[in-house]
């Protein structure tokens, strides 16, 4: 055992010592760092339990609030705002439950509270309601034309652009700038009004592209022509052209 700890490099060794003093410190410290209670009910201390429940209660669940406020819970379970607890834009309630006179809760007014959800960023879903606050009526509060509790639109937007800003920007310096989108989209009414559950179509075949870019007709004389039976073989358009830049 000697000879072989005597073939082990200097460096090995310094290292194995390191490491057999940091187990040994482990295995005495270890008992002070972790509580007693540690594991006896699971990977936790048991003790937490009580402590948790020892904490005050801040929150009454959105459920209580139709008690006092049922026209108000009726028309918010029927808009785009049915799955915002109440305590989100209001605060905790439990206390106002109970002292419903003395502890009112904050009716936000401000431009700022809205944006938290609304302002425009790229990584929301397509169709989630989003503006640029600098540019959005920025003088007015949101709650001049949106009601909190049913925030429909006051008009539906008037083009794509409403909902699709980064698309119509690239659309704008494209060669297919004049070309609308319910030509390549059949959108249904209701998609103006409640995007994410009505999508509109998109197109899946190469013929489709092939009726503008592969056609005889002459009212499209001047729109770049292929042989769609043999450009791009089996692949679909999109794969190389991006349709909003081409």
């Amino acid at each position: 055992m000697i000879s072989y700890w005597k073939k082990i490099p200097e460096q090995a060794k310094r290292l194995v010592v390191l490491a057999a003093i940091l187990l040994a410190v482990f295995l005495v410290v270890r008992p002070q760092l972790v509580p007693p209670d540690f594991g006896e009910l699971g990977h936790f201390r048991a003790s937490a339990l009580q402590d948790i429940v020892a904490q005050p209660i801040r929150y009454a669940g959105h459920e209580v609030c139709t008690d006092c406020h049922e026209e108000v819970a009726e028309k918010k379970g029927n808009s785009y705002h049915r799955n915002v607890a109440c305590e989100v834009c209001h605060g905790p309630a439990a206390v106002h439950i109970e002292e419903e006179e003395t502890d009112m809760l904050r009716i936000p007014r401000g431009r700022d509270f809205c944006i938290v959800c609304h302002e425009y960023l790229s990584s929301r879903p397509t169709g989630f309601p989003q503006i640029v606050s600098e540019s959005h009526n920025p003088m007015k509060s949101c709650i001049t034309c949106h009601n909190p509790h049913d925030p429909t639109p006051p008009e539906k937007p008037k083009d794509c652009a409403g909902c699709h800003a980064s698309i119509a920007r690239s659309k704008m310096v494209s060669h297919h700038v004049y070309v609308p989108c319910v030509r390549c989209h059949d959108a249904p009414d209701e998609h103006f009004t409640n995007p994410r559950m009505y999508h509109p179509t998109k197109p899946t075949k190469r013929e489709f592209c092939g009726g503008c870019h592969a056609s005889d007709d002459p009212s499209v004389a001047g729109i770049p022509q292929v042989d769609i039976d043999s450009h791009g073989e089996r692949y679909v358009c999109w794969q190389c052209h991006y349709p909003h830049l081409p």
